[in-house]
């Protein structure tokens, strides 16, 4: 396919095509998927992920299917793509569930066929409906959509257990027709993309880093104290400093001494209007947060990381860190919260040695489950019976985290997605189900399935019989789905072997997280300034060390490596001129120079090298050999050339006055 991004998003999104332009790192993932196959897309906080797939998506035609980690994420993308013209499906758990069936039995029916649907990992993990409906359309579907992908990792901090199960759901409803997939992520570390990448069967060649995932335009300031009473008063000096800008401060305890309430009370008590954010308000409190935030009803907010992924406010000033992240990647996405209208911001990192001791034994240690905790875990999933079981996954936060140890010791495996009880459900006389439902006085599934006339059923098949009866209108539901997985229970208790393959397990990535943190404050405990910190994080995310120097920015929003490249691309961002900074010029197959900027106007090519350092005798040498390349490459006359002055604007508006009278 040889769609070109640029003519896709024209055409289909001409509103916004009249505004800006695609950036030269969407324009590549765009075409990558198109083009190559699945891709795994990482790029910086505000670097534009929504518009690389919605013109993937449009470019590839059909249905995409977009997993996204929030339901006011969910609901943001549906209603500006509904505004763009085109038609949403969008399912999740502040949908009425009389809709959501009625919306996907039209899908499944081919009666709408929208442009994309969205769904939340939490449904594709436990919804057998929702997958049924799917499979019945999946040649429709075109795409997959991964956002915040990292989130599979169990190596990473933001790990989100149902996420685990989408390779499973993709597997289970595509076989080996898999749709292109693209993951899209902000931040992340090595371990969490040998996971990424074995999870959705992608190779080297798949993975796109943005050439700026640093974000020098926010000023880091790491502040090391001794003691909590010299901390807090640090953070209310940072707090009335910057009382009339947007503050964001980050906690990872949500009560107690010190925590996200009692910090919040106290600033209240100051007469600073203050609100605190965590996971356990209702999504419909925090939304309203969010909106008072975003609004400037308060300009101060106290979160835990609950106040993270999918939450877009351009103008937050201030970043404070009260309590250690525990990696540098958590630091670096939380620090991306502010100043994303690109007008610079200011991020505060407050700590002891004390904090690093307790984010280790109070947060990190006590966030795997013991050996107790593992074997009543066990027993409530199983009641210590081997066998078929229901496990209300979706409602058991302990249970979702310790599924994965259970699954890899093979003490458990998951046999179908369904529900408890064809009660439910209300058949008429035709119905094939009748006689199974009128068979059950209960109508308890798991009884149902144990009967000698439903053993040739597996609970897949038996569950898809309910289901299509359901989308043929045989049978009408009296009340929602109580969405369930069906597990088999393969001992009544753990074994030995089975506990010892669990803890080491845990041991491994405790130890791991451990480290995690040890190199963060090795980082921290290293400040110089804010310029070598983000150049060290990108070493450890693995930015080249050519993009490293990449420190300034431009009117146009490209990064540059002096202040006084900054002033020639604002001059000929003003002037029209279409440029492009240190754009690969090759003299053989595989050996290339850059030139500064390289210029196209009026059908000729100009090479524009400012040369800030002649006096260096290295930087000189490299000057002499780059001339000698243009030389052979017969494109001398078209290079032009600036130097360190205090007229360099001058210099450049005389130079700009040649290229466009030529």
């Amino acid at each position: 396919m040889t769609t070109n991004a640029v003519d896709v998003f024209k055409r289909e999104f001409p509103a916004l095509a009249s505004k800006f332009s695609l950036k030269p790192f969407q324009e590549k993932v765009i075409n990558q998927v198109v083009s190559t196959g699945s891709t795994l897309a990482i790029m910086p906080t505000g670097g534009g992920k929504s518009l690389i797939y919605w013109v993937t998506a449009k470019a590839l035609k059909g249905t995409c299917l977009v997993v996204s980690p929030l339901i006011a994420l969910i609901d943001e993308q549906a209603d500006k793509l509904t505004n763009e013209g085109f038609e949403v499906l969008a399912i999740h758990g502040g949908m009425v569930a009389k809709d959501q069936i009625k919306q996907l039995k039209r899908f499944a029916k081919g009666e709408i066929n929208p442009d994309f649907i969205f769904v939340s990992p939490e449904r594709m993990a436990t919804d057998g409906f929702f997958e049924y409906c799917i499979s019945l359309q999946k040649d429709k579907i075109k795409l997959i959509v991964v956002d915040e992908i990292h989130c599979i990792s169990q190596w990473g901090f933001d790990f989100r257990p149902f996420y685990k199960h989408i390779p499973a759901f993709l597997n289970s409803v595509f076989s080996d027709q898999l749709p292109k997939v693209l993951g899209l992520t902000a931040t992340i570390n090595p371990r969490e993309l040998i996971d990424i990448t074995n999870d959705f069967k992608m190779d080297k060649q798949s993975i796109l880093k943005d050439d700026v995932l640093l974000r020098f335009d926010i000023d880091l300031r790491v502040e090391k104290l001794t003691n909590e009473e010299e901390k807090r008063n640090r953070l209310w000096e940072i707090i009335e400093k910057h009382k009339d800008e947007k503050v964001l401060v980050y906690l990872y305890r949500k009560y107690h001494k010190g925590g996200v309430e009692d910090l919040c009370e106290i600033a209240n008590q100051k007469g600073i209007t203050a609100l605190s954010f965590h996971g356990d308000m209702t999504s419909l409190l925090r939304q309203k947060i969010i909106t008072e935030y975003r609004d400037g009803t308060t300009n101060l907010v106290f979160a835990t990381n609950a106040f993270g992924m999918g939450i877009d406010i351009p103008n937050i000033r201030v970043v404070v860190h009260y309590m250690l992240p525990e990696s540098i990647e958590q630091y670096y996405q939380e620090i991306g919260r502010a100043g994303r209208d690109h007008n610079g911001a200011s991020a505060y990192m407050l700590y002891s040695n004390k904090n690093v001791q307790v984010r280790k034994t109070h947060f990190i240690d006590k966030s795997f489950p013991n050996e107790d905790e593992i074997k009543n875990l066990f027993k409530k999933a199983s009641n210590n019976e081997i066998g078929k079981k229901t496990l209300q996954y979706f409602a058991e936060e302990e249970l979702q985290t310790v599924l994965p140890y259970f699954l890899n010791c093979n003490a458990i495996s998951i046999d179908a997605k369904g529900f408890t009880n064809l009660k439910i459900f209300k058949t008429n006389a035709n119905s094939d189900l009748k006689k199974i439902v009128d068979s059950s006085k209960t109508g308890m599934v798991i009884p149902l399935l144990l009967k000698p006339e439903f053993k040739n059923y597996s609970c897949k098949d038996f569950f898809n019989l309910t289901y299509k009866a359901l989308v043929d209108d045989e049978i009408t539901l009296n009340k929602s789905f109580d969405k369930c997985l069906i597990i088999n229970a393969n001992e009544s208790i753990l074994t030995t072997k089975q506990l010892e393959n669990i803890s080491t397990e845990t041991a491994k990535k405790k130890e791991y997280k451990h480290n995690l943190l040890d190199y963060l404050v090795y980082l921290l405990d290293n400040y110089d300034d804010s310029q070598s910190l983000h150049q060290e994080i990108g070493r450890y995310l693995g930015v080249s060390k050519h993009l490293l120097g990449k420190i300034h920015k431009t009117e146009n929003g490209i990064w540059v490596r002096s202040k006084s490249e900054v002033i020639i691309a604002n001059i000929l961002f003003r002037s029209n001129i279409d440029f492009q900074y240190e754009e690969k010029l090759y003299y053989n197959a595989t050996q290339w120079k850059e030139p500064d900027f390289t210029i196209r106007h009026n059908n000729r090519i100009w090479y524009w090298e400012h040369l800030g350092l002649l006096e260096d005798e290295q930087y000189n040498e490299k000057w002499i050999e780059k001339k000698q390349i243009f030389k052979k490459l017969g494109i001398l006359d078209n290079v032009i050339t600036t130097k360190e002055s205090a007229v360099l604007s001058n210099q450049a508006n005389e130079l700009i006055k040649r290229i466009k009278t030529n």
